[in-house]
């Protein structure tokens, strides 16, 4: 398709989208670009949240494509170019949930085309593509929702209140974030994929990087690699734990970063760390630091957010969080919460979709989130302390 038509499709559709007024009651009119394990696992709770209706489905590969149109529940149409997905006039909003390098080139395309987004984390591969996606979605007055779904949780928004917004947690100078145990980033190829399938395009998981002949490690085993993650561990774990850091504490950008790490464990052709810390500089008079291994494998206790607070220490992620008190608030007692649904972070998104309000985790939001992985893994290259550049602000 030529420039010129994309253009007036992309105005086209925009145009028809913004003309349909969601009323409370609407079903919104899904999308799905990528359509993998993370994608069909978001199709599976956007069906839980329910009030949609699915359109059409997209993916590189047939096999995915298929599978997701079963979860869908009634016929829908399939298609390898996402392109085509979003000249459709009948789509509200996508989901976006292809690898990390991806994720903002289709989200711009999507803004421009006048669809909502729902785009995994991280919102971006590279610094670079954080300041366009953010002028998409303001231009084009777009609902965007990035993947972080701590923004939505219950109990995570209750201990922002209990503890930061309260000032029970006092002055924090010190943030621990430790993910461990990802046995995810060891994924192998499945028996038969060393030629690729017929219905699989692999230029078009490629993208903008540069062609290279078909590599299954690098399609399924996708963190272990640079190009079609985000650091792997950094921008597939620590993404979501800084973010937790930069609502809490109402942060933005690091001042500068270091980093150490390196391939200690397993020597397989990956590129990205299998061992890895940061810890980023705030000019708030805090540090924050990570740590990620897939060496230890042992699932118990292998992730964690730890606010070190001169009130009390919190600990937090999925599982609940507990609150252990100073000696100022110890008639306090451990204060303790478990766990609540990841669905709320959809229904958040579809109902902003509704409402246009704006979501809980937003473009801004994951620009810095991203950022703080995207500092930290460029300090990790150079080998060095990296500062904050005025040009990663938005």
């Amino acid at each position: 398709m030529d420039l010129s038509r994309r253009t007036f499709m992309a105005g086209a559709a925009s145009a028809a989208s913004a003309a349909r007024v969601l009323t409370a009651n609407d079903r919104v009119r899904l999308g799905i670009i990528g359509s993998g394990n993370r994608g069909q696992y978001l199709m599976s709770v956007a069906n839980k949240v329910g009030g949609i209706e699915w359109v059409a489905v997209c993916d590189a590969w047939d096999v995915r494509r298929d599978e997701a149109a079963v979860l869908c529940g009634t016929p829908v149409a399939k298609d390898a170019d996402y392109r085509r997905l979003l000249d459709r006039k009948d789509i509200d909003a996508v989901i976006v949930a292809t690898p990390d390098h991806l994720h903002s080139k289709i989200s711009i395309d999507a803004c421009k085309a006048g669809k909502d987004v729902y785009v995994e984390k991280p919102m971006t591969s590279v610094p670079e593509q954080g300041p366009p996606l953010v002028r998409a979605v303001r231009d084009h007055k777009r609902v965007l929702q990035v993947g972080v779904q701590q923004r939505s949780m219950k109990h995570f928004i209750e201990a922002k209140q209990r503890f930061f917004d309260s000032g029970l947690i006092g002055d924090v100078h010190l943030v621990r974030t430790i993910w461990n145990a990802n046995n995810g980033y060891l994924t192998p190829v499945p028996s038969g994929m060393e030629t690729k399938p017929p219905g699989l395009d692999w230029e078009a998981c490629l993208g903008w990087l540069p062609k290279r002949p078909w590599d299954p490690k690098m399609y399924f085993n996708r963190f272990a690699y640079w190009e079609f993650s985000t650091g792997g561990q950094t921008g597939g774990l620590f993404v979501h734990m800084v973010d937790v850091v930069h609502w809490y504490l109402n942060l933005t950008r690091a001042a500068s970063a270091v980093a150490l790490g390196g391939i200690y464990q397993y020597d397989d052709g990956r590129d990205t760390p299998d061992n890895i810390n940061f810890i980023l500089d705030y000019p708030q008079k805090l540090n924050v630091t990570f740590e990620a291994t897939i060496t230890d494998l042992i699932g118990q206790e292998s992730a964690d957010i730890v606010f070190m607070g001169s009130g009390g220490r919190l600990s937090i992620f999925r599982a609940g969080y507990r609150f252990l008190p100073a000696e100022k608030n110890k008639h306090l007692g451990v204060l303790t919460s478990p766990g609540s649904p990841e669905a709320d972070h959809m229904a958040n998104w579809l109902d902003c979709v509704r409402t246009r309000n704006q979501p809980n985790a937003n473009v801004v939001d994951g620009h810095y989130g991203a950022m703080a992985c995207h500092i930290g893994n460029i300090a990790y290259k150079a080998k060095n302390r990296v500062t904050w550049r005025k040009e990663w602000d938005v």
